[in-house]
């Protein structure tokens, strides 16, 4: 049921871009500030504030941690073993293959289809303060005999990381996990109209997401087609599967919390990943590609999941 109601979100926004298309654009330009300055903060606000952090450190985060430690490995060292390809694309391809959509994509899919926001806030955490600082440091270090001497490309790249950390969804997420570490509360007129803007992300984000996936070309670039198969491998069928036995044979996880677990690692790469690779000047045309490829292969890789494990 709660699956079926993502589709069905998803499926809205496509049909509006396919039969809409004078208006798609429009409904688009609006739809994307309004959630990421108020709707998905107000969200990701709302769930920390009343997240129990405790239980989510202690299990989830650490499986999200070695599940995509794992998974960036791999790709890592096929990149640079069997694909032949240099230092740069083997660690934005890894980055590419284990940097997953939690923070848009995940919240709708952990709220519906799974029933708790334990396993999307674990990834979150896991992401934002161990994943990403690991890969923009790998990438600084791949960047430098190429790096422009001007510091005011220095301080380009510089502000732009700052700017990929310091965003609203980011900055709410800290803020949540205060108020769930020190028990502080709002009141109710305040705190009622953030559910309300909370609540209003989901669909939007579903539709949103459903809009960009109409009118997609990828492998425009064919000597990043192998990288981008590979990627899409180790995302969508390594990563799920090791978050599997991470969880049921490392941690003992079972039922509702070992899928949640899984179809976290099932989710599509995040932009981000683009972002990252762009502000360093790292390879872009794979990620490009696997961002959009395992956002439309994401969709029927957690229904799979979810026949499996229900």
């Amino acid at each position: 049921m709660g699956f079926g109601i993502v589709l069905v979100l998803i499926a809205v926004g496509f049909g509006a871009a396919a039969f809409l298309p004078g208006h798609a654009p429009a409904m688009q330009k609006g739809l994307t500030p309004a959630i990421y300055y108020l709707t998905n903060p107000a969200l990701m606000f709302i769930l920390l504030a009343e997240t129990d952090l405790g239980a989510v450190l202690g299990v989830y985060t650490p499986i999200a941690l070695i599940t995509a430690a794992v998974s960036g490995a791999v790709f890592a060292l096929l990149s640079r073993f069997v694909l032949r390809r240099g230092t740069a694309r083997a660690a934005v391809g890894a980055m590419s293959s284990s940097y997953v959509n939690a923070g848009n994509i995940g919240l709708p899919i952990a709220l519906y289809a799974v029933g708790s926001s334990a396993p999307v806030v674990s990834v979150l955490l896991a992401q934002l303060l161990v994943v990403a600082p690991i890969y923009l440091a790998v990438f600084s270090w791949c960047s430098r005999p190429n790096a422009p001497a001007a510091s005011g490309s220095r301080l380009g790249w510089v502000s732009g990381i700052v700017r990929s950390f310091a965003n609203p969804v980011t900055v709410a997420t800290a803020l949540g996990a205060v108020f769930a570490l020190t028990g502080w509360g709002l009141p109710d007129i305040v705190w009622t109209p953030l559910e309300m803007l909370g609540h209003s992300s989901i669909p939007l984000l579903l539709m949103l997401f459903g809009m960009g996936m109409y009118g997609q070309k990828p492998f425009a670039e064919r000597s990043a087609r192998p990288d981008v198969v590979l990627s899409l491998v180790v995302k969508l069928v390594l990563m799920p599967c090791t978050a599997w036995a991470i969880g049921r044979l490392g941690f003992g996880v079972s039922g509702t919390a070992l899928f949640g677990v899984v179809v976290m690692a099932a989710l599509p790469t995040a932009q981000n990943v683009y972002l990252f690779a762009s502000q360093f000047r790292m390879p872009t045309a794979a990620a490009r590609d696997v961002i959009f490829l395992s956002s439309l292969l994401s969709l029927p890789a957690v229904g799979l999941i979810a026949l499996l494990l229900a």
